[in-house]
């Protein structure tokens, strides 16, 4: 059973920052991409940011510049530096995985979820 817990998301002041952690565990033959999501009240999902296996990023274009996103390959995890933070990158952050869990079986694993609140 595969399995993603992410981290790391709490209540921090406009222009402030955060990093969130997703772990993947699990029976697991080999990580392709991995990305954040994130899902604010009356909205729906959005990518925020997605992480090849080879290491070639992609951001939403309201995130650009302010987070970054990386991965280690043998701790199974991927971070989210967020930084210069805004009201509006309040939400529910999601990690998302591509696991092929055997050779040429490879599923979408989705962790539960963490709180980001931007406020003052």
């Amino acid at each position: 059973q595969v399995q993603l817990v992410e981290s790391g998301g709490g209540l921090v002041q406009p222009g402030g920052s955060l990093r969130l952690s997703c772990v993947v565990s699990g029976v697991i033959f080999s990580i392709y991409d991995m990305g954040w999501y994130r899902q604010a009240p009356g909205k729906q999902r959005e990518l925020v940011a997605v992480i090849t296996g080879g290491g070639s990023t992609n951001y939403a274009d309201s995130v650009k510049g302010r987070f970054t996103i990386s991965r280690d390959n043998a701790k199974k995890t991927v971070y989210l530096q967020m930084n210069r933070l805004k009201p509006e990158d309040t939400a529910v952050y999601y990690c998302k995985a591509e696991v092929e869990v055997v050779v040429t079986i490879i599923h979408d694993y989705w962790g539960q979820g963490t709180q980001v609140t931007v406020s003052s």
